[in-house]
């Protein structure tokens, strides 16, 4: 039985992560983490990880960056895996998990979706079969309460062309102030926020005289919450270090 230590635990993706967990026979969730300490589920839930007294072999934190900081440190004092699904971070905050993985080993994505990351791979190979003389356009669409924009998912998708472009692109968030035309260098992201939507990712490649669209949608959470469990299980007896989801994929 693997027990995990569940950071968040209360916020939308935490109480997934916990139904979900109820159909998976060799995980437990044994204890939560989260500044609201209402008991949704049968495990004790604390305000601050200092105060946890159950043993557990992983943390799964689906919680917000400052949350995830405090986390970390305490993985790293009780030398315990953490699994980061959390995303907003801040450049100096991408700074310090880094710092943190050469002490602990790290699983940290910003989409707990194998399709995303599938995704991910897939427009690799169209840009390497289109060149940059397609232009890169990415599209996301989330409910009305997502904090961060554009994505996490957006950056990951983004990062990934830029990868194996020898980060040539730039990103654009904006045009309304950018009275030019377009720059061949250039990956637009835009964001769109309404509703209820899950999550809707499209990548265009658009060029002379014909256009290709690569798009992942996500019809719950719950998907998130599986890949979040499935990566906890990864990660036991792992090294310090970072772990992502394509190694998970190439587990598998």
């Amino acid at each position: 039985m693997i027990s995990i230590l569940l950071n968040g635990c209360n916020g939308k993706m935490g109480q997934v992560v916990s139904k979900v967990s109820k159909n998976y026979d060799n995980i437990k969730i044994v204890a939560g983490v989260d500044l609201n300490t209402a008991k949704n589920f049968d495990y004790p839930v604390y305000q601050s990880p200092e105060e946890v007294i159950e043993n557990f072999d992983v943390i799964i934190d689906f919680s917000l960056p400052e949350a995830t900081m405090k986390i970390l440190e305490f993985a790293k004092q009780k030398n315990k895996p953490v699994v980061i699904a959390t995303t907003g971070f801040t450049s100096d905050q991408k700074v310090k998990i880094l710092e943190y993985s050469k002490q602990i080993p790290i699983f940290w994505s910003a989409n707990m979706s194998l399709g995303v990351n599938l995704v991910a791979e897939l427009i690799q190979k169209a840009y390497k079969a289109l060149g940059p003389s397609f232009d890169i356009e990415i599209i996301e669409k989330h409910h009305n309460q997502k904090i961060d924009s554009p994505s996490g998912t957006a950056l990951m998708l983004a990062d990934a062309i830029n990868e194996i472009a020898n980060n040539s692109y730039e990103y654009i968030y904006d045009r309304h102030t950018r009275r030019k035309k377009r720059q061949q260098n250039e990956i637009g992201i835009a964001s769109i926020r309404g509703g209820t939507i899950v999550g809707e990712h499209s990548v265009i490649f658009a060029g002379p005289d014909e256009i290709i669209e690569i798009k992942h949608t996500a019809l719950s959470k719950e998907i998130f919450a599986n890949g979040a469990i499935k990566a906890a299980m990864f990660m036991l007896g792992k090294n310090p270090g970072i772990y992502n989801m394509k190694d998970l994929i190439n587990s598998m």
